[in-house]
């Protein structure tokens, strides 16, 4: 046991995505103190395959100002549902894709310094094209890019690819394919 406890938290706001609380907790050393905690509900990503390129989406993204190419994702919105439908939903709706097979890649938190974000990513494979269907101002105006297999690492070392998930999801994706 790390000696560390949680002794209370108070909400100071609740959006549409998160909600932001000040935790308050007491040390091994008995010493209180207190941390920001953002409360987040998970979200889920996909790196899908269709035969060597990967299916990515550019999207614009408010917090920075600018647009993002990475791999589909979404937040994991409806209360209980297993994080692989969430994410066949999410590939359906980003991408127009249908996965045949998911395949688990891995489970992380986001930033755990200051929220609990958990986020689960998966390969797609056996892809079938379906209709899209956006959700939200931001999926309505991303292009779908195709890129492929062999150029990932080097986009990722160029600074081309820079979102955590994105990266995280293709090089678990590479090493599954064994590249």
């Amino acid at each position: 046991m790390s000696g560390f406890r949680r002794t209370g938290e108070q909400e100071i706001y609740e959006g549409a995505v998160i909600t932001l609380g000040v935790g308050t907790f007491v040390g091994p050393d008995g010493e209180p103190f207190e941390r920001d905690v953002v409360h987040h509900p998970g979200a889920v990503s996909v790196v899908p395959l269709i035969d060597d390129e990967f299916v990515l989406v550019r999207q614009y993204r408010a917090a920075l100002d600018h647009e993002l190419l990475e791999i589909p994702a979404g937040k994991r919105d409806v209360p209980g549902e297993p994080p692989e439908d969430t994410a066949h939903r999410e590939l359906v709706e980003e991408v127009g894709y249908r996965a045949g097979r998911l395949v688990k890649l891995a489970e992380f938190y986001n930033s755990p310094g200051f929220s609990d974000e958990h986020s689960h990513t998966f390969l797609g494979l056996d892809l079938t094209e379906v209709a899209a269907s956006a959700q939200g101002i931001e999926e309505e105006h991303m292009t779908i890019e195709r890129v492929p297999v062999d150029d990932v690492p080097a986009m990722i070392a160029t600074g081309e690819i820079i979102d955590a998930k994105t990266i995280i999801g293709l090089t678990l994706a590479l090493r599954h394919l064994g590249r």
